[in-house]
């Protein structure tokens, strides 16, 4: 802390110009390039950008746990004003493990598969508190309960598996919360649970939240997420930041092209109720539907990012100038509403509505409560219901809704150049649990074109795109 500066001035955690870089055969390449941003105690900052934008990986570099492969190019992680980078690699580590926690997306691979949650929640406690097993028994009791989840007591002897996806999130919070830490890094909280656990884990971080006056960095790509609990917001392409700002001032006028891009493409219900009003067929082209806005293109891959501005293959908005100088961030005053759709899209107040198909035919049969299947022209949708703390009622919902779908129709119809498979596709909601750890990548969405029916150039170029 410098002469002259008060500890209230003080944020809990400031990240500047940090650049990560990971070795690769060819030579280094930078994965974050130039990140900047503090967080103050009670406040939110969230992270936002595509898959790849270097969100995730700035928080493992910030908690010291990068891979070996990767390393820290330059820049300073300073917490209540001391300098984490500085520190050897296991100080870093002790002080990070006292003082700042982080939820990490995919629970079901966070904890470990042998070990009962109790034993992972007291594993802190009696290393790092030097609490007997009784005492860090009855806290880890005390966490399950302030995250909310029933019967601690008995589920303290519970394996991971036992939990259904959103009482695993839970186990994750109470995890990082054994420490008590003063900054909270949520990375992806809420990925792969339904939108009512979604709500509730998100509704319970804000809670503890406000409680114990953490800071919170949520990484997310969810704008639903950033209007309804951050404070400010931070947005990354391609490892560098784009945009800075408060929330209301990302909603209401957004000043680089990828933040608007990213705020058009929310689903609005403002077209779909005007054409229900009128009465129009919205499977016509004149139903007054809004054609919902997409990015076109993907983002670079790591080291391949264009020279100038990294988002101008995709940006409608861009020059020659775009193509050959890289943009630095700028204080920006008086900027316009910008353009999202027209007015009344209601993305100001962070209002996302998602709305079901209609005009379907269902089909039914006996089979597990609460789930529905429906089929237009060669697009399935498949529904299921069911509370959290179920984890194999809505899994087996859908299972028996596909098998209907596929019963339902002779088959299948199929462009005259491309055969399709009969059956209905099914998503499982954790990739870890749906891929195969046996087959490659590119093997996976080839399989289903191995059929001698199916097996063509054509398909496997499918299967590669």
């Amino acid at each position: 802390m410098s002469a002259g500066t008060s500890p209230s001035d003080v944020p809990l955690l400031e990240v500047r110009d940090l650049a990560v870089e990971f070795r690769t055969p060819e030579g280094f390449v930078r994965a974050v390039d130039g990140l900047s941003y503090r967080v103050e105690a009670g406040r939110t900052l969230a992270v936002v950008g595509e898959s790849g934008s270097g969100k995730s990986v700035s928080s493992l570099a910030v908690m010291g746990l990068l891979p070996d492969a990767a390393r820290v190019a330059r820049g300073s992680v300073r917490l209540a004003g001391e300098d984490l980078l500085g520190l050897s690699r296991r100080e870093h580590r002790r002080r990070c493990g006292d003082r700042v926690a982080m939820v990490f997306q995919d629970a079901l691979a966070a904890l470990n598969p042998v070990h009962t949650v109790g034993r992972q929640l007291t594993e802190a406690l009696r290393a790092r508190r030097g609490m007997s097993r009784a005492d860090a028994r009855l806290r880890a009791v005390e966490l399950l309960d302030l995250v909310q989840v029933p019967n601690a007591r008995d589920r303290v002897r519970d394996y991971p598996h036992q939990f259904s996806g959103g009482m695993r999130q839970r186990v994750m919070i109470a995890t990082a919360l054994a420490m008590e830490p003063d900054v909270l890094i949520a990375d992806e909280p809420t990925t792969a649970l339904d939108v009512t656990v979604q709500a509730q884990v998100l509704r319970l971080l804000a809670e503890i939240q406000a409680e114990r006056r953490m800071g919170l960095v949520l990484i997310t790509h969810d704008l639903g997420v950033v209007a309804g609990m951050a404070d400010d917001v931070t947005v990354m392409y391609a490892g560098t930041v784009v945009e800075r700002a408060p929330v209301r001032e990302t909603f209401r006028s957004p000043a680089h092209p990828y933040t608007r891009a990213l705020l058009r493409s929310i689903p609005s219900a403002v077209d779909r109720s005007t054409a229900d009003a009128s009465g129009a067929d919205r499977s016509t082209a004149g139903s007054g539907r809004r054609r919902l806005p997409v990015i076109p293109g993907r983002p670079p891959g790591l080291g391949a990012s264009p020279a100038g501005c990294a988002f101008h293959p995709r940006c409608d908005l861009a020059r020659d100038l775009c193509r050959t100088q890289s943009p630095v961030l700028a204080a920006v005053d008086g900027m316009p509403t910008a353009d999202r759709g027209g007015p009344g899209d209601g993305h100001g107040d962070g209002t996302v509505v998602a709305a079901a198909r209609t005009g379907t035919d269902a089909y039914s049969g006996a089979g597990p409560r609460n789930a529905t299947a429906a089929r237009t022209g060669t697009d399935a949708v498949i529904e299921a219901r069911g509370p959290e703390g179920s984890p194999s009622t809505r899994a087996s919902a859908c299972h028996f809704a596909a098998e209907v779908l596929a019963s339902s129709a002779a088959a299948v119809p199929t462009s005259p150049d491309r055969a399709v498979p009969a059956s209905p596709d099914r998503a499982i909601p954790t990739p870890r649990a749906g891929a195969a750890p046996a087959s490659r990548a590119g093997e996976i969405p080839a399989e289903p074109w191995d059929d001698p029916g199916t097996s063509t150039p054509e398909n496997q170029e499918a299967a590669d795109d």
